[in-house]
């Protein structure tokens, strides 16, 4: 069986006609490099998951990496139904692709318009990729209080009605924001103006939690690994994002860097001298991400040394965003607005000031920079771009939420009662660590040396009396079940 017979069998049926490109006129570095990258972007779905994992009380921690798993599986599935030819359509008006490309149909044969170098079925998973990620940040704003299938489903809808319209205004050539000439390398507006905006929307619908105590990650290490995985995938991620393997790549990934490791120390040091000359390792993480998030939109666009100011600006501004969430009274409770959506609009506005020509034209990239450049207009067309992300993203979101949750059996809120209880229990019947949980709701004293005597756990998973326990007799403290744990 020749090539266009595998094509028309795989894409269209016998009745397609295929005239497949032969691999051969591809350049197959240029496929190698962007099959390397997308399979080391996904590594970020298990980084954002780890990081809510650690970040959640424990009895509703599974859910979120679960979650985060599912919306690779759904998003994928949407992304080859409808999704691709949506956003990345070589025709269409200013607003969305057309449906020409459903179930990836004729695009076997077209080369990305991105890079004609690369095959469209290999940029169609690229970009997949950055689809199944991004609705994987909105969970950290609705952790902990959210049904499993109702968010399972808007997911779905979200994906199509949200990310996939702001992507197309931004990356396709036929969307409107792309044609004003507003800036977005690696995603500033469709994933992270979106997710900020979507997350705030999300926790304002569903509203707070039954018990918003503040408390430390149940599992440092946990964000450890996802802070690790997400750094290492983002690298990779905005890397990729031109498409080809050249110097501009590698200043891409040079500027990502400097801007997480720049914002990572800033926010170590602001938490060192607010909170008793103490090192933080959750603030170095949250860090990290807000100067990776702030550097998205630009990292094609600017030079290592301004990728500096792009990290410390945005991981100061983000810092003290989180106090954003007191006044306007909604319970995010991974603060996804003040990273995310906070982060993408000081980042979208400094790609304004700091983009400049030269660095685009290393691989021929014709652009009009920013105000290093002597172009004034640049910050008003990111202005432009970013008002439209967010309201479009908080505003269809409220819609999709206020819809699925009118279907008798989606609410999305779970009862008060499950919440107590922890969503691992409830929505997937069993926990992250079940000794550990078995230990919260049933007598301790059952599990341990009769030597031991230990207090009852109150309903709040603390000790009952003084706190203090007896070992031989003797009286000693610290043996507690706490509720985050």
């Amino acid at each position: 069986m020749d090539a266009s017979a595998r094509a028309a069998l795989l894409f269209g049926g016998e009745n397609h006609t295929s005239t497949l490109t032969p691999s051969k006129e591809y350049d197959p570095g240029v496929v190698t490099w962007l099959l390397m990258t997308t399979a080391l972007t996904w590594i970020m779905v298990p980084g954002v998951g780890f990081f809510y994992n650690g970040m959640a009380r424990s009895k509703s921690s599974l859910s979120l990496l679960m979650l985060c798993l599912w919306s690779c599986a759904v998003v994928s599935i949407q992304w080859y139904f409808i999704g691709f030819t949506l956003c990345l359509s070589d025709t269409g008006n200013l607003m969305i692709g057309n449906v020409d490309h459903l179930f990836l149909r004729n695009i076997d044969d077209m080369p990305s318009f991105s890079n004609e170098k690369v095959p469209q079925l290999l940029a169609s998973i690229w970009y997949c990729l950055f689809a199944v990620i991004t609705p994987t940040i909105i969970l950290g704003g609705v952790a902990e209080r959210t049904r499993f299938i109702p968010t399972v489903i808007f997911i779905f809808f979200w994906s199509t009605l949200v990310f996939d319209f702001l992507t197309y205004w931004t990356w396709n050539r036929n969307g409107w924001s792309f044609k004003i000439g507003a800036l977005d390398f690696g995603g500033g507006t469709p994933v992270h103006i979106s997710t900020g905006a979507a997350a705030l929307a999300f926790a304002y619908m569903v509203g707070k939690r039954e018990d918003t105590t503040e408390r430390p990650p149940h599992n440092m290490t946990h964000v450890y690994i996802g802070t690790s995985f997400i750094w290492c995938g983002w690298l990779i991620a905005n890397a990729g994002s031109g498409l080809y393997p050249n110097l501009r790549a590698v200043t891409v990934m040079i500027t990502t860097n400097l801007a997480a490791s720049a914002g990572a120390i800033t926010w170590s040091l602001i938490d060192y001298f607010r909170h008793d000359r103490k090192w933080s390792a959750l603030g170095f993480c949250a860090g990290a991400i807000c100067g990776l998030v702030s550097i998205t939109p630009a990292s094609g666009y600017v030079t290592p040394s301004s990728s500096l100011v792009f990290g410390i600006v945005g991981a100061l501004v983000c810092n003290y965003a989180q106090c954003s969430k007191k006044f306007l009274h909604a319970d995010d409770t991974f603060d996804v607005f003040s990273c995310h959506g906070i982060g993408g609009i000081v980042g979208n506005i400094l790609t304004g000031v700091f983009a400049q020509k030269a660095v685009a034209a290393v691989d021929g990239q014709e652009i009009d920079g920013g105000w290093l450049d002597g172009n004034w207009a640049q910050v008003g067309w990111q202005l432009i771009d970013t008002v439209a992300g967010f309201g479009w993203s908080f505003v269809m979101t409220a819609l999709i939420i206020f819809v699925i949750d009118k279907i008798p059996g989606l609410h999305f809120r779970a009862s008060p009662e499950e919440e107590q209880e922890g969503l691992d229990k409830t929505e997937l019947g069993f926990s992250m660590y079940d000794h550990i949980e078995e230990l919260r709701v049933t007598n301790i004293s059952a599990t341990v040396p009769s030597f031991i005597s230990i207090n009852p756990l109150s309903e709040n998973g603390h000790a009952k009396g003084n706190g203090k326990n007896k070992v031989d007799n003797k009286e000693v403290t610290g043996i507690e079940t706490t509720e985050h744990l």
